[in-house]
């Protein structure tokens, strides 16, 4: 039986193709399931595979040293793993880490890339995706540099429940001080103002946002426009493709 899609549950780029492309293309995909901490491959790897997450997401993360590392994106069900092959290159610049387990369906690259010469739809709504990664890239260099670590923990967390569909995960403080590139009291700190202000319970790891417009209001700017760059591209073909439920019979 082929990969089902439906509308509470799905991978929003393939929703937002038409269906006779996104019938095609899942009819060569396979559904997998993503284990919280697993590499699916290394910053300089050959892409052996590209992925949709259903649910669950994936962190980007670029290696700096053999001691340092900073994670630059988040993939969940909004997006894909693999979109540099839009551009024709096959070498992954990113670490990639299963950070929320979940599933994903998978195509090989060498079928993706089949899929994605025979399809206009889904070369045009990759390469709108490729303006989302960059602008998510460029965003995080720029909040790295400039934005404090109690408002840059707010981001993320905000872009983890977004990707998480969840108000509960759960994520160490050295997890977190790898992530955000800063160190463990760093993160110590800004999680305890965090919760002193009731808008997160933060114990052993396990994390739940009690306040979501509150830590809104507690990030920097950066998750706005991130999530507004997103929407201004793709995000109102996604929503109008999920109004029907899609199944691949």
């Amino acid at each position: 039986m082929l990969p089902t899609l439906e509308s509470h549950s799905t991978n929003l780029l393939l929703a937002a193709l038409p269906q006779k492309d996104r019938d095609a293309l899942l009819s060569d995909c396979e559904q997998v399931e993503l284990v919280f901490a697993e590499e699916l491959y290394r910053a300089g790897d050959i892409i052996p595979h590209v992925y949709f997450p259903i649910k669950g997401f994936i962190s980007l993360i670029m290696p700096v040293d053999d001691d340092a590392n900073l994670e630059v994106g988040l993939s969940g069900n909004e997006g894909m793993l693999g979109i540099t092959l839009i551009l024709n290159i096959d070498v992954a610049p990113f670490h990639s880490l299963v950070q929320g387990a979940g599933s994903a369906f998978r195509i090989s690259t060498a079928l993706f890339r089949h899929h994605l010469a025979r399809s206009p739809a889904l070369q045009k709504l990759l390469t709108r995706y490729l303006y989302v990664t960059i602008m998510q890239l460029a965003l995080t260099g720029a909040c790295t540099r400039f934005h404090l670590v109690e408002a840059r923990l707010a981001r993320w967390l905000l872009m983890t429940q977004d990707r998480a569909h969840s108000s509960h995960f759960h994520i160490t403080h050295v997890f977190l001080a790898y992530m955000l590139g800063v160190r463990r009291v760093g993160i110590t700190k800004a999680a305890t103002s965090l919760q002193k202000r009731n808008l997160i319970s933060y114990r052993r790891g396990n994390i739940t946002i009690l306040d979501r417009a509150g830590l809104e209001a507690a990030s920097c700017s950066c998750y706005q426009v991130n999530k507004e760059t997103y929407q201004e591209s793709l995000g109102r073909t996604a929503e109008d493709e999920l109004l029907l439920p899609v199944t691949v019979e």
